[in-house]
């Protein structure tokens, strides 16, 4: 009896600990934080702008998640010369907050758009002293592995003449001469296609005429000398009788012998 009642009791607390492992596996999975993927983020490479003027800096990220309520974005600022940065803006919890104390105070804003993954900000009156590197960095919960992104100010008095313009305006003027070739190319087929067409047409037409003017004179038969008699007075011409179903003949040779004579 006792060894039975000892089987029982191993058997209920056996039972009791894998319950406990259960319940706790359940919990465990369910309070398990989700796994973070990677976040990439995306500025501009070089920004140029006159003094005076202002710059949209542009920030965006692409995250596998949804826009999270806890997105963030910082920007922080280092100067030309220089080794240090500085804070001097942070987006998080719907609020912007924008350093009070940073050479850009009250010139800052904050124009981007968070749920379309957009963290843009705008420098206002720009001066030479705000020529640096400014760097953006987004989170987007559980998304907050990612490397920030950099991009250069340049400000300057008269705004340069960038190599890609040089070559843009390259590439099209040759491309303008190309079309320009090829236009006149096939307007020259064009124009010598049509005056040759003319003169054929102008050719056939002349041989076309020539030929129904041989036809007429074949067909003419010829007119009948006139022949004068001696007294002055023209002849009278003798009727000639046609056969029935036969055309009009010439007359013989021996009647026009007789009018000669006469």
């Amino acid at each position: 009896a006792g060894l039975i009642l000892s089987r029982l009791s191993f058997g209920s607390s056996t039972e009791t600990m894998l319950t406990v492992l259960v319940l706790a596996s359940i919990v465990l999975l369910g309070i398990a934080p989700e796994r973070s993927q990677a976040i990439t983020i995306y500025t501009g490479w070089e920004r140029h702008a006159l003094v005076g003027s202002d710059v949209r800096l542009s920030c965006s990220f692409f995250s596998w998640r949804w826009i999270s309520d806890d997105v963030t974005f910082s920007w922080t600022y280092r100067p030309d010369g220089s080794r240090d940065s500085i804070s001097i803006f942070h987006y998080t919890g719907g609020e912007a907050y924008v350093d009070n104390k940073g050479p850009f105070r009250d010139r800052l804003e904050f124009v981007g758009n968070p749920g379309r993954r957009d963290g843009s900000i705008l420098i206002k009156n720009l001066d030479f002293s705000d020529n640096g590197t400014f760097t953006c960095d987004a989170k987007n919960p559980p998304d907050i592995v990612g490397r920030p992104s950099s991009v250069r100010l340049l400000v300057f008095e008269k705004l340069p003449i960038q190599a890609g313009v040089i070559t843009g305006a390259i590439i099209g003027v040759v491309l303008g001469l190309l079309v320009l070739i090829v236009v006149i190319y096939y307007l020259m087929r064009f124009l010598v296609a049509r005056r040759v067409f003319s003169l054929n047409v102008s050719k056939h037409g002349k041989k076309k005429k020539e030929g129904s003017q041989q036809r007429q004179i074949k067909q003419t038969p010829p007119l009948p000398p006139t022949i004068v008699a001696s007294d002055g007075q023209m002849p009278s011409y003798l009727p000639f009788k046609h056969p029935r179903g036969t055309s009009r003949c010439r007359p013989t040779s021996l009647l026009w012998t007789s009018w000669f004579l006469l």
